[in-house]
């Protein structure tokens, strides 16, 4: 018997959980309101998907921002209208600016209620154009009309998040749609167009071969687009065909483990010299995936790697032509997905390169200049920021998930932090808001059902605090590891550098308000370790061995600062404290840059 014209009706919201379960989200984070409380009903009612109540909207985006990066599949945020979707927008820019597929789903008033194109500001209650606010920082943004495009704009606005470079996606769905039951039927289907690529790319791949042929002190650079392509492995195969050297962006940072032979390290402005030696001193520079943006660079472009080749594939080409104009030459660009370069450059013949003194001379500098240095250990009051991180990644485990806040915090972790095998360690790199880590510990942990370590600082907790009671309320395991420097360290470290060292607005004599954070985090029940100096740095591995949250509150000297660190406008092999002249100029293989 045929089933044909067979009327099956679902409620429009029961529809979308439906189908996000199909996709494989297992967990949805967000905060309810009136023009949410069918889709959290429909949530509530499927077996397959759960909904996590963070305290603040923002967290929901920036715990699906994490699921995302820890499950290789995107994750999801609902709210309400009006302030519950304006209150996404800080977590969405951290999806938006690391390219990382997020979808985003929030209520709205009844259709009839929306202005649409009317210069009015208002017609329901906490009518907001989401849609507009949220198009500047997300991949596609949609409020939908029709119940009947329900499947086709789902299914659009995820290939989208996922697809070519990844980003987030909004859709908009008002309440008087959602509570609507559809025949599923006649739900028409999206289809993507066919993808076309470049036709020139064995040429360029050619030309990149005769690059290689000619350098003498070649590296890779390896940035978060080889990540997102899911690329790693073929990068790694290439890195060792090539045996060159490979600097690593703070979004690859986890990539490779500390001891790995080939590896550098990071480079950019507040990064190891051994990186920037390396970096600077390079007759041909393959860039992989990565923006190269100033973190890396320096503000002056045309002082990055000033004499070498560049080579730089990117899949957006956008990034590719907003070099030239910025001072800085490209003599090989290659606009294409990563996978699909790797694949045609693992096949050619690529003659061996035989460059022992290149690598030798990489390995006496990684030597030389490490940065953690003897005397950090010495110090006798309070902790040394690099000494902690430099014992938590003694105790660390392969595996360990490892998130960090904005601020000190962030580069004293990208510095410091030794990285071991099949580690992550993440942030919001580009966007980089005070109070990611601890929301966005939230999502790694539903991601990976696995113990996160956290680190924060006295400034960052702060704004999102109250997500200690999201963490006790399901007892995660995240160990929340605290800089205590009483202010913003980043922030003061810039205002000795330009405003004479008047602290305005950045520690508690100049307007900044530090609680305790002890009495806090007994308030959310929620058990406390203080570490006040080396001599008990000990203490760190009672933390990991908590089963579930902890806080740790590790006092550091206000004014200890990020080092070495590039000045404002300077080339990032001169770092300061700087070396002396003598010793900086042998360091050099070409010609340093006049001072001045």
């Amino acid at each position: 018997m045929l089933l044909q014209n067979i009327n099956l009706k679902m409620k429009l919201s029961d529809y979308i959980i439906e189908f996000l379960a199909k996709k494989d989200i297992k967990y949805i984070f967000g905060i309810t309101g009136v023009s949410a409380v069918h889709l959290f009903d429909s949530i509530s009612k499927n077996p397959n998907v759960e909904y996590i109540c963070p305290q603040h909207e923002q967290t929901a985006a920036m715990a699906a921002d994490a699921y995302s990066r820890l499950t290789n599949n995107f994750g999801v945020a609902i709210t309400t209208s009006g302030p519950g979707a304006t209150n996404l927008v800080t977590g969405v820019c951290c999806s938006y600016f690391d390219s990382i597929p997020t979808l985003m789903i929030t209520g709205q008033v009844p259709l009839s209620q929306c202005k649409k194109d009317s210069k009015i500001r208002q017609i329901g209650f906490q009518e907001t154009d989401i849609v507009e606010m949220f198009k500047p920082v997300t991949k596609y943004s949609k409020l939908i009309e029709d119940p009947y495009d329900i499947r086709y704009e789902l299914e659009k606005a995820i290939h989208i998040a996922k697809t070519e470079r990844p980003g987030p996606v909004l859709l908009d769905i008002p309440d008087d749609l959602q509570r609507q039951d559809i025949d599923i039927s006649k739900l028409r289907e999206y289809i993507p167009e066919t993808e076309e690529y470049p036709q020139d790319l064995d040429e360029k791949i050619t030309n990149l071969i005769n690059l290689i042929k000619d350098s003498e002190r070649p590296i890779i650079i390896l940035g978060g687009g080889i990540k997102l392509a899911k690329a790693e492995e073929k990068a790694k195969r290439l890195i060792e065909k090539l045996n060159f050297p490979v600097a690593l962006t703070w979004a690859t940072k986890d990539m490779l483990p500390h001891d790995y032979p080939l590896v550098i390290e990071g480079f950019g402005v507040a990064a190891e010299r051994a990186g920037n030696f390396a970096v600077q001193n390079a007759d041909l520079i393959i860039a992989l995936g990565t923006r190269l943006d100033t973190h890396e660079t320096g503000n002056d472009l045309s002082k990055f790697g000033r004499e070498a080749k560049k080579v730089v594939l990117d899949i957006d080409n956008y990034e590719l032509e907003k070099y030239e104009p910025r001072g800085m030459n490209i003599d090989l660009k290659i606009n294409i997905d990563a996978n699909i370069f790797l694949d045609s450059l693992l096949e050619k013949e690529i003659p061996s390169k035989n460059i022992p003194n290149w690598l030798d001379k990489i390995k006496e500098w990684r030597t030389k200049y490490p940065i953690c240095q003897k005397e950090f250990f010495e110090q006798k009051e309070k902790v040394n920021p690099y000494v902690f991180l430099d014992e938590l990644s003694k105790q660390s485990n392969e595996g360990d998930i490892i998130l960090t806040d904005a601020g000190s915090n962030l580069t004293w972790t990208m510095q410091a932090f030794r990285i071991k095998q099949n580690q992550r360690l993440f942030s919001a790199f580009n966007h980089s808001p005070m109070g990611y880590s601890l929301s966005a510990s939230i999502g790694a942990y539903f991601a990976t059902k696995k113990s996160i370590t956290c680190i924060t600082g006295d400034g960052g907790i702060q704004m999102n605090i109250q997500e200690l009671a999201t963490i006790r309320k399901h007892n995660l395991p995240i160990k929340i590891f605290l800089f205590n420097n009483n202010g913003y360290g980043i922030i003061q470290q810039t205002q000795d550098t330009w405003l004479n060292s008047n602290y305005a607005a950045s520690n508690p004599d100049k307007g900044v308000a530090i609680p305790d954070f002890i009495r806090i985090s007994k308030a959310y029940d929620i058990p406390t370790i203080t570490i006040k100096d080396h001599s008990e740095l000990y203490k760190i591995r009672k933390v990991l061995n908590y089963s579930g949250p902890v806080l740790c509150n590790i006092l550091i000297n206000q004014h200890h600062k990020i080092a070495p660190k590039l000045d404002f406008g300077g080339s990032i092999e001169d770092p300061s404290p700087k070396l002396s002249r003598d010793e900086f100029n042998k360091n050099m293989i070409i010609n340093p840059l006049e001072e001045g």
